[in-house]
């Protein structure tokens, strides 16, 4: 297993570290116990104007402990890794334990379930970068912005950063897992206009590996294209119109999709999609999968918070809602086995469509493009969603001014019903990964 010579502390160590708390749990009464040991570390350099602003070195260490007497469960954590602090943290989780409710769904997550092998994911990949190049990167990528447009006057800087990290997780099934992983990122952000009239907006570029990010000239380029554009906007007239959600927005999407179908919100009934298993929620196009397995994934995992290993599956087929996200605890509140979703989902991905962002913009004639979203004002319950908004006014397929200060509004039961189509212009950056989304119509409050 790779391992950069700047963590404090070997794999095998953490692995070691593990076992001993393990030990000592089993040793002080717990009837299972469940433990994750991490490290990381990395920097960020940011400039502004061409001046550095800020130099940040980061350095982590964690140990959380989870115990089981019987149904009863107690957690707690530590930064320590001393002997004497690992026992006194079992000790504390067992003290929490035992003045805790009984909860028949408390648990580790089924033994026949815990992944026992760990494929290579290829998700390490350190940035060998020293603080004088990061600030070179970070100055060729502001620079590129101001020499983009004269109308870029002002900038928010430019940054660089570089994270990496490795942990183990373990329970008392037997199971022990983990990995090291690394994240980079480029990002810049700059102001356009004068006085009254000035628009700020950005744009960045992250991956698992340096040698895939977007160079530090294209980021700043984007940048500057992106608040020169939103310079001279209005307001549209208050109406329904057919929406267009930018890529980057259009996993916020996802992320809603998400949310209401997971296991918290749909056992507490606080999800607009309780009950809508094997039903259908979107058109017949629409394909959603989860591949958690891809090499060099944002969103990849071998395996979730409890230990199970992760496997590809379909949530979306043809417009059919195939599956939940679902920890253990939340399977066994719903009477269901998990979906190995503690912690979340894994490389979400929806089919892509034939059309380019231009084809969607031509497929939508006449509506709105939004390329912000302001607010969170989403009720999950009744899946109300209402939110300010800024982007373009498009007529006749093309993008006609940029537009600001207003309100998009409607349901997600009914923009997700009212997808009509998604665009190939994926951009990865995370774990949901989609083109833009057009939907039929929403709300729009403008003049």
């Amino acid at each position: 297993m790779p391992e950069a010579a700047s963590f404090s502390f070997p794999f095998s160590t953490l692995q070691q570290l593990a076992e001993d708390v393990l030990k000592d749990a089993r040793e002080k009464g717990a009837s299972a116990c469940d433990v994750d040991v991490s490290e990381g570390f990395g920097q960020t350099v940011g400039v502004r104007c061409g001046e550095v602003e800020t130099i940040e070195f980061n350095r982590d260490k964690g140990i959380g402990i989870t115990v089981y007497v019987g149904q009863r469960k107690g957690y707690a954590s530590t930064s320590d890794f001393s002997s004497q602090a690992l026992k006194e943290t079992v000790s504390a989780a067992l003290n929490i334990a035992r003045f805790t409710a009984e909860d028949d769904c408390a648990g580790l997550a089924d033994a026949a379930l815990m992944a026992r092998d760990t494929p290579d994911l290829d998700l390490f990949h350190p940035w060998r970068l020293s603080v004088e190049e990061a600030i070179a990167l970070a100055q060729r990528c502001e620079q590129a912005a101001f020499d983009q447009s004269s109308q870029v006057t002002n900038s928010d800087g430019a940054s660089v950063s570089t994270q990496q990290a490795h942990f183990v997780s373990a329970n008392s099934h037997g199971f022990m897992g983990g990995y090291p992983t690394s994240r980079h990122y480029i990002s810049c952000a700059v102001i356009a206009g004068e006085q009254d009239g000035m628009q700020r907006d950005d744009w960045y570029t992250t991956r698992r590996c340096a040698d895939e990010l977007e160079s530090p000239e294209t980021v700043g380029r984007i940048a500057a294209e992106r608040a020169v554009a939103r310079l001279g906007g209005r307001q549209v007239k208050t109406g329904e119109y057919p929406v267009l959600f930018e890529a980057p927005l259009a996993t916020g999407l996802l992320g809603s999709l998400v949310h209401a179908t997971s296991g918290g919100a749909l056992y507490r009934k606080s999800s607009f999609l309780v009950g809508q298993l094997g039903k259908k929620i979107m058109p017949d196009f629409i394909r959603i999968a989860e591949r958690p397995l891809i090499p060099r994934g944002l969103g990849s995992a071998a395996f979730d918070s409890d230990g199970v290993a992760t496997r590809d599956r379909d949530i979306v087929v043809d417009g059919i809602l195939q599956g939940y996200f679902l920890s253990a605890y939340t399977a066994r509140k719903l009477g269901m086995q998990t979906t190995a979703n503690a912690g979340g989902s894994h490389n979400l991905i929806i089919e892509p469509g034939e059309l380019d962002f231009a084809g969607l913009l031509a497929r939508m004639g006449r509506g709105l493009l939004v390329t912000e979203l302001l607010g969170h004002g989403i009720n999950y319950v009744t899946g109300d969603y209402s939110r300010g908004a800024a982007g373009y006014w498009v007529e006749n397929g093309q993008i006609a001014y940029p537009v600001e200060e207003i309100t998009i509004a409607g349901n997600l039961r009914d923009m997700l019903g009212n997808i009509v189509a998604v665009g190939n212009d994926v951009l990865v950056r995370g774990s949901k990964q989609t083109g833009s989304i057009l939907l039929d119509r929403m709300t729009v409050a403008g003049a």
